[in-house]
């Protein structure tokens, strides 16, 4: 049975955990290791990472599949959106799963979270950026009905990335 849980401040190490493998899965064929241990360290420091959690315009959730855990989702509303947006907007600025989680359903009940999220805020917008390599990830988002809309650069270490901006109007 798959069930979500929203992060606390108790759940840190499991988070920070649960970030550092699921980013090194998906990114490390592609980019250097110094680049990805650098990103690694900095982007899901403890101190980082309890700054977020505590943000009262950001969510953290998990998924957990059959009693494990599987993925995270980050949103973001508000002045904590990681680009301004506009108020009518909520971000979907993290959203990974294990590789062996991939494939059962649990992206989307991720996404249904966050769609769930925004609504709730009376937001009628979710965006998000997905690395223009990530071949899979943009072919999920499309099916679920994002569009593209803009671009803005990732930085991976020394390495300037482009993400493709895409978002998604509620109904």
């Amino acid at each position: 049975m798959d069930k979500m849980k929203e992060v606390t401040v108790a759940d840190i190490a499991d988070l920070q955990d649960i970030s550092r493998k699921t980013f090194a899965e998906t990114f490390a064929d592609d980019n250097s290791a110094a680049d990805l241990n650098e990103y690694l360290d900095t982007a899901y420091a403890t101190d980082k990472l309890l700054a977020e959690v505590e943000k009262p315009e950001s969510k953290f959730y998990f998924v957990f599949h059959e009693d494990e855990l599987a993925g995270y989702l980050k949103v973001n509303w508000g002045s904590a959106q990681s680009e301004e947006q506009g108020d009518g907007s909520l971000e979907v600025e993290r959203i990974y799963l294990l590789a062996a989680f991939q494939r059962l359903g649990l992206g989307r009940q991720l996404l249904d979270q966050a769609f769930d999220q925004a609504n709730a805020l009376g937001k009628s917008r979710v965006w998000l950026g997905v690395w223009e390599h990530n071949q899979n990830a943009l072919a999920f988002y499309q099916k679920i009905g994002f569009t593209p809309f803009s671009d803005h650069v990732f930085q991976l270490g020394t390495d300037a990335q482009r993400d493709i901006l895409m978002e998604k109007v509620l109904s």
